[in-house]
């Protein structure tokens, strides 16, 4: 894996769609080298996203009252909500890289930081003809404990990764979350219920595993 510092932002709770502002302008930032590799690191209040494979028999039952955005992201639907880790990762790429290449980098770097916070993890390869694998797994339990949809624009990435730390898992029910419908989904507390899975902690193991300061 490539040395790859990274500048670190970070944010408590961002509305979403003030967020995709922000992240937007980020990106053109680095577009045009005026700023350099980001991680941002934030959470979001109660918030579905569709990615633009999403099926419209996987969204959630409106009566929920979650809302659901439209985001030009890749991957399929998920959830995000307070006690969940997300991190936008706005970097130029190399000229011999595209976005998968950059998609399993992520991956690594957050089973890296899984392992700090005494949980097993694991990136996987898709099967041909499965669904998309994309994100992390426990290797104990084999569930998926982050969620990746990324994107690429004039060689910078946007969007990036939602990782369940400590928040309520059961939205993750009523919907079909990452195209998976037997998808099992965690957060670092349920695997490891302790004091481990303490937000300023998980902040730290990231931020550490990307180069981020």
């Amino acid at each position: 894996m490539r040395e790859r510092p990274l500048t670190l932002l970070q944010d408590d709770l961002v509305d979403y769609e003030k967020a995709m502002e922000r992240m937007t302008d980020l990106v053109g930032q680095r577009q045009r080298d005026e700023r350099p590799d980001t991680l941002w690191l934030l959470s979001h209040p109660q918030v579905y996203t569709a990615g633009r494979r999403t099926l419209q028999q996987h969204l959630p039952d409106p009566s929920h009252g979650i809302p659901v955005v439209n985001t030009g992201r890749g991957g399929q639907l998920t959830y995000h909500g307070p006690g969940q880790l997300v991190g936008y990762l706005i970097v130029k790429l190399g000229d011999d890289e595209g976005i998968v290449d950059y998609v399993r980098e992520v991956e690594l770097r957050l089973v890296r930081a899984l392992g700090t916070l005494d949980v097993p993890a694991e990136r996987r390869d898709t099967p041909p003809g499965s669904p998309l694998l994309t994100g992390v797994w426990t290797t104990g339990t084999g569930r998926k404990i982050v969620s990746i949809g990324m994107r690429q624009s004039r060689g910078v990435t946007s969007h990036g990764f939602a990782l369940n730390v400590e928040g309520d898992l059961t939205p993750w029910n009523w919907a079909v979350a990452c195209g998976m419908p037997e998808v099992d989904m965690t957060s670092l507390n349920r695997e490891v219920p302790s004091d481990a899975g303490t937000m300023d902690r998980v902040r730290a193991a990231v931020a550490e595993a990307f180069e981020a300061s």
